[in-house]
């Protein structure tokens, strides 16, 4: 048991190890303080070192035999992948950064997630899923940007506000995340990365009790995520 315990101490040094020991995030001094968790540790490093320490668990649990050799190859797999996505997740971001500036659109980094939200006042008109010119320039830009990195899965979601019957909405909302879907896979990108979904009025991010809040939350958001089972290089 003492020996068991001190293994996956081991590991869980490892997990450390394996969050700081990687190649240098380059946009660590590009002004992308979003890229960085507090204390300026890469999400690369942060990501890997978390993914590890559960690599670790998982392995121990799997090798009944040998809990703590388990825990070492659990950390060192795992750690890797993890490590692999958040090195390509700080690149992806930083490029969509940069392409999405000054056209409206938010880029966010949540966990080995990157969510991007579009707001109402340049995607949709009131109570229409017909794309708004000024929305076109910043597909253009999503579509170039999800060609270029195309090792995650493109989750498409519509809102609306509460304005209307909620099955109305939840219709809108469909459709409105379907005909960015379609623009998109009409400019090159791989129809098969893109899922959809309505959200309706559901999450609103402001107050339907005015126009500007209701424009707000008629929005779309696209959330972009590590395809599950990938193996992502660490450079």
């Amino acid at each position: 048991m003492f020996t068991t315990r001190r293994l996956i101490a081991t590991a869980a040094a490892v997990a450390l190890l394996s969050g700081c020991v990687n190649q240098p995030n380059p946009y660590a001094n590009q002004g992308q303080g979003q890229a960085q968790g507090s204390g300026g540790v890469s999400n690369t490093a942060k990501y890997g070192g978390l993914g590890a320490l559960a690599g670790a668990v998982a392995g121990a649990a799997i090798d009944h035999n040998n809990r703590g050799k388990g825990a070492l190859i659990g950390a060192a797999v795992v750690g890797a992948g993890a490590a692999g996505y958040g090195y390509y997740a700080d690149k992806q971001e930083a490029a969509l950064r940069a392409q999405m500036a000054n056209t409206g659109v938010q880029v966010q980094r949540q966990g080995d997630q990157i969510k991007l939200i579009m707001p109402g006042n340049i995607t949709f008109a009131t109570d229409s899923s017909a794309i708004s010119s000024s929305f076109y320039s910043p597909l253009n830009n999503l579509a170039n940007s999800f060609k270029q990195f195309n090792e995650n899965t493109i989750e498409i979601v519509g809102f609306t506000d509460s304005t209307g019957s909620r099955q109305h909405n939840m219709d809108l909302s469909r459709q409105r995340a379907q005909a960015v879907a379609t623009y998109l896979t009409s400019q090159g990108v791989d129809g098969s990365r893109l899922s959809v979904r309505g959200a309706g009025p559901d999450q609103p991010i402001a107050s339907n009790a005015d126009a500007n809040g209701r424009a707000q939350n008629r929005r779309v958001e696209v959330n972009l995520r590590p395809i599950p089972g990938q193996q992502y290089p660490q450079q």
